[in-house]
């Protein structure tokens, strides 16, 4: 049974609906607090202490850890990225885990960045070491993974694309909003993985919506064993798994792409981003982002974060 991990400053909880109660641990990381399985259970399983609502949360991924990436994991971001699905490789990139923030924390885009971008993504949380080299079962991915986070991959589009700079153009501070809930999760739950739904709006207004059924390319399961023959993991890192369409980024129509291939790199690239700059989903000074995941039957909810994006001066 799936069991949902708070974390404020000073202490972790375990949450059920509207209360919460406080793990008796001195654990000060993500990685320690997955060690100490019989404290978790304890809470759970014993009377509230708190209400969720009186906790200021902070992520329930501590820093630092490793921040591992999936790029284009979803169908329809592949297509909405002018790219053929069926031609997609399983590739990485990393992010700074000082990008990590909490659930309600503001996104701050820094003064130099111009098209600032959202990407709601399901965070893999590692609870056992996976040293390079090792072989995962098919069926073998609780042993590995303890639970899931929602994450935001905030992206500063206009640093990543002309430079394919991804690392610096995701790894700001504040640029991976994660939380609210560490919710672990058993074999059995694992398997419903493909049931569950990514939700991001802005200021209300629906922007992704998508089921991972049928849309992500590769699951966890192949993603970890193609990290696994490089690099290790440990207890309390993080693996984003990639976002679907919806994103304020898209590819221009193919006669426009055709076109622009034929100009020069600067020129090409002046003449994009004039067009993106036209361009109302970008994320706004004071634009409220929320971002869920949850199956539709809600058996399985890793609650819903909370954003507002202030642009600094």
């Amino acid at each position: 049974m799936s069991i949902s991990i708070l974390r404020t400053a000073d202490a972790w909880y375990t949450a059920d609906g509207p209360e919460a109660t406080k793990i008796d641990t001195r654990a000060t990381t993500t990685g320690e607090l997955l060690a100490a399985r019989e404290a978790i259970a304890a809470a759970a399983a014993g009377a509230a202490t708190d209400r969720v609502e009186d906790l200021a949360l902070v992520s329930p991924v501590t820093a630092p850890c490793r921040v591992v990436a999936q790029m284009t994991n979803f169908a329809s971001h592949v297509k909405d990225s002018g790219m053929d699905p069926a031609t997609v490789p399983l590739t990485f990139f990393r992010k700074a885990s000082g990008s990590i923030s909490g659930p309600f924390d503001d996104v701050v885009k820094p003064a130099h960045v111009k098209l600032l971008d959202y990407e709601v993504e399901i965070g893999l949380v590692v609870g056992r070491r996976i040293p390079v080299g090792t072989e995962i079962a098919a069926g073998g991915l609780h042993q590995y993974i303890a639970g899931l986070v929602v994450t935001n991959d905030v992206s500063a589009r206009d640093i990543q694309l002309p430079k394919t700079q991804f690392y610096e153009a995701k790894s700001y501070p504040g640029f991976t909003p994660v939380g609210p809930a560490l919710v672990l999760l058993d074999a059995g739950e694992l398997k419903r993985f493909t049931g569950l739904r990514l939700n991001l709006s802005v200021n209300g207004e629906p922007r992704q919506n998508t089921l991972v059924g049928g849309d992500m390319i590769y699951p966890p399961l192949e993603a970890l064993r193609a990290l696994a023959r490089f690099q290790r993991l440990d207890p309390g890192d993080l693996v984003l798994t990639g976002t679907p369409a919806g994103t304020a980024l898209s590819a221009p129509p193919k006669a426009v792409e055709k076109i622009a291939a034929l100009l020069p790199p600067a020129v090409k690239w002046k003449l994009f981003f004039s067009t993106q700059a036209k361009n109302s989903k970008y994320l706004a000074d004071g634009d409220v982002v929320e971002a869920s995941v949850a199956t539709d039957d809600g058996a399985i909810d890793l609650g819903t974060q909370r954003t507002v994006v202030r642009y600094a001066r």
